[in-house]
């Protein structure tokens, strides 16, 4: 029998179904399901994001199979969508890249070096040969890298000499000094986009962040040299979303204390995985030095980009 297909929009209505959907696409890219309701629902609650024009779910016979959401949050030219599909949907798959690809040839506005950007699993239940096809191309890979919070990595690590750490808390100057410092370091990664303070908070949602596990490290004669941002909302594991020391103060072993001193510290809250990601051609050194320090390879993500031209 044919099997009818159906799209609307999203809403915040539907966190708890595409949460679901998420995490039935964890279970065949992954083997397990690591997607958090919290984190779907603020996506649908985004500022950025019209949920009439910029979301998509997709139905056949009525059971949910593909959900797709574009935004525009990187600065002109680009333009960044989520694109999840259950295995042997090719035809939801493509409706929905089809929509979304309209959608972003009008947020794009005629930007002549306009793009839609789209992470995948290496291994997607998205078909790939669907991208190509339509004229997408892989441009970046990256690693979520994990390791264990065994005894080895819960011992609170030494200091360089002189270094001192101090974590953010409730002075609202040192979490601004905190993003001011992963401006700083993250500028020359592929991919950064510079915002200032508020938007930023928004891009990382911000207002649920626990402060206390956002740390600041300074250096006599230097002033604050590295910045390490951390999180605990997710079910599966602790993560390291910034690690950043200043370019005139690598290679003095800052970077592999912030590593430990996360380690150690969400392994006193009880965690037994941490986990961060990696753009396995960063030129810091990131990767070496995670591999360094015992985190291991979960699963890789592509970066695709497809051409917006200006005529469609």
């Amino acid at each position: 029998m044919p099997i009818t297909l159906t799209v609307r929009p999203a809403g915040p209505g539907d966190a708890a179904d595409v949460c679901a959907l998420l995490n039935a696409v964890d279970v065949f890219e992954i083997g397990r399901p690591e997607t958090d309701l919290g984190t779907v629902e603020a996506d649908l609650l985004h500022p950025d994001v019209d949920l009439a024009a910029d979301s998509w779910l997709a139905f056949a016979d009525g059971r949910l199979v593909a959900y797709g959401l574009v935004w525009a949050d990187s600065g002109p030219g680009r333009i960044d969508c989520d694109h999840y599909v259950l295995p042997g949907h090719d035809e939801a798959a493509a409706r929905l890249l089809e929509l979304m690809e309209a959608r972003a040839h009008v947020m794009n506005g005629g930007e002549r070096e306009g793009r839609l950007r789209l992470q995948l699993n290496a291994e997607p239940t998205l078909d790939l040969g669907l991208l190509a096809a339509r004229g997408y191309r892989s441009v970046r890979r990256y690693q979520v890298m994990t390791r264990a919070l065994d005894e080895a990595a819960a011992v609170a690590p030494a200091p360089p000499a002189g270094l001192t750490l101090r974590h953010c808390g409730a002075d609202a100057a040192d979490r601004r000094r905190a993003h001011a410092l992963i401006e700083e370091t993250f500028t020359a990664h592929h991919g950064h986009v510079a915002r200032p303070y508020e938007p930023w908070l928004d891009h990382i949602d911000g207002r649920r962040l626990d402060w206390s596990l956002v740390w600041i490290a300074a250096l006599p004669g230097h002033g604050d040299v590295g910045v390490l941002l951390t999180r605990d909302d997710r079910t599966s594991m602790a993560w390291i979303s910034h690690l950043g020391v200043r370019e005139d103060l690598r290679g003095r072993g800052i970077g592999a204390y912030l590593l430990r001193h996360g380690f150690a510290a969400h392994a006193a809250r009880g965690r037994d995985t941490l986990g961060l990601g990696v753009d396995t051609h960063n030129e810091t050194g990131a990767l070496a030095l995670y591999e360094a320090h015992g985190m291991a390879l979960h699963y890789a993500v592509d970066t695709w980009e497809l051409p917006l031209h200006s005529q469609g």
